[in-house]
């Protein structure tokens, strides 16, 4: 049969063509194009089930999971009880955090195929972001007994093992999983983080340098091998990084932010507080900088800029107590009690054992002339840390001005014997011994200064 170049393929013809080029373009990585043809596709043909399937795995690659969920339901209405269409959707669902439906499809695709490996392989994602870590193990083992050669499968449970803590472990399961899988995405990179939080720093190198061999523009790997510097002390080699981040995507935040935390350490505070300035305009949610913008108004006597910047940090979730504790004592210092014992409260939250916390909520209750509150804090402070100078110190002051000068004496020479050379010891002893000898105790309720504890925590991150 002869075909005339001008003879026009029917619609269906068309959709084909759409959709056999939407798989080149995934191929190819360009999503973008992908999809406009696969739309293009299901406009002339929605009720083929394979291309919703094939825009659902799509808008995967491009992070777009509720959408891909939309598409899988509907491939899913067409084609009831297709394995891989409910594979895709109960991944997506964990992806979504909508771990009961997860669940509810993984079971049900057990119960179509118990023989389907990847109904156990994926739930250990589910159970493992779930805090299930025994149900996580369960899985993985019946994976095993269908596919004892699964990488994934290694990959999965070496992710539930890292959140428990067991670094060592976990980083055997992804050493089995680049054994099996070489290629596997930054596989290479998870090892590292295993050697890293385990304390092997010469393994943790070995593998960030051949993740970064394998894909020298992976900026979350670059990032997290600066910060490895960082915590070495290689600050020429992580200030390199850095740059080499902002050399491939300019309007990286936290590399900007690291970049002030070097200049940080390195006395120039001048230049810290422009890189943190840089850093929030380029991402205006990033945690940190505000805390450290409001150290270097504190230092500069702009108590104005502390409390603005320490309130914009605020609304961070912030999952770190000395960081909390530090703020409040530059509320303290900027004479903010109310915000210094929010920032306290969660930081006992999140370490109840924590003296440092208790202490300053001693000074705040003191400072709002809440006496009996404060010489509780404090003498839990002590309890925790009974070494605690600074309680030990404001303890005295608090018991002055509760009128128990006999007391604050206890605590005076408990601190001196710390702090031998402190002058402000020094001081308040010679003054509670004179008290004790006159009998008489004046006015001692004055403002505790929580500025000489800032300054130790100030270089907290």
């Amino acid at each position: 049969m002869l075909f005339d170049d001008d003879v026009e393929f029917g619609p269906y013809d068309r959709a084909e063509n759409n959709a056999r080029r939407a798989y080149e373009l995934y191929e190819d990585g360009k999503m973008a194009q992908a999809l406009i043809e696969l739309e293009r596709a299901l406009e002339i043909n929605p009720t083929n089930s394979a291309w919703h399937f094939n825009k659902g795995l799509t808008l995967d690659a491009i992070n777009q999971f509720n959408e891909a969920i939309a598409e899988y339901q509907t491939a899913l209405e067409l084609s009831p009880d297709d394995l891989e269409i409910l594979n895709a959707l109960a991944v997506d669902y964990t992806r979504a955090g909508l771990y009961d439906r997860a669940l509810q499809t993984f079971e049900y695709l057990q119960e179509l195929d118990p023989k389907f490996e990847p109904c156990y392989c994926n739930r250990i994602i589910t159970y493992a972001e779930m805090g299930q870590h025994e149900l996580a193990e369960q899985m993985f083992y019946l994976a095993q007994q269908i596919d004892e050669d699964c990488a994934l499968c290694y990959y999965n449970i070496g992710n539930s093992l890292f959140a428990r803590g067991e670094f060592k472990k976990a980083g055997r399961c992804w050493l089995r999983t680049a054994e099996l899988e070489p290629a596997h995405p930054q596989i290479n990179y998870r090892i590292a983080q295993a050697y890293w939080s385990d304390g092997d720093r010469v393994r943790a190198r070995e593998h960030f340098l051949a993740e970064l061999r394998l894909n020298p523009g992976d900026v979350d790997v670059i990032m997290d091998f600066a910060l490895f510097l960082l915590e070495a002390g290689e600050l020429e080699a992580a200030q390199e990084k850095c740059h080499r981040i902002l050399e491939l995507n300019p309007d990286f935040g936290p590399a900007l932010f690291y970049l002030g935390e070097i200049a940080l350490d390195r006395g120039d505070g001048e230049r810290a507080a422009q890189l943190f300035e840089d850093a929030l305009k380029r991402d205006p949610t990033l945690a940190g900088p505000h805390y450290r913008l409001a150290q270097c108004a504190l230092s500069a006597q702009e108590p104005q800029k502390v409390k603005t910047h320490l309130l914009a940090e605020l609304e961070h979730e912030i999952e770190d107590a000395n960081t909390l504790i530090s703020m409040a004592s530059m509320f303290l210092t900027i004479e903010d009690s109310d915000h210094a014992t929010q920032c306290l409260l969660r930081a006992v939250g999140l370490d109840m054992r924590n003296a440092d916390a208790y202490h300053y909520l001693g000074v705040s209750a003191a400072n709002k002339g809440q006496l009996v509150d404060a010489e509780r804090f404090l003498a839990h402070a002590l309890e925790l840390n009974p070494s605690h100078p600074g309680a030990l110190r404001d303890a005295a002051y608090t018991y002055l001005a509760g009128g128990q000068p006999q007391k604050a004496a206890e605590r005076i020479v408990r601190a001196r014997a710390l702090l031998p050379g402190d002058c402000e010891l020094r001081m308040l002893d010679h003054s509670v011994r004179l008290i004790l000898r006159l009998g008489r105790l004046g006015r001692w309720l004055r403002r505790l200064d929580p500025r000489v504890f800032f300054h130790r925590r100030s270089a907290q991150p």
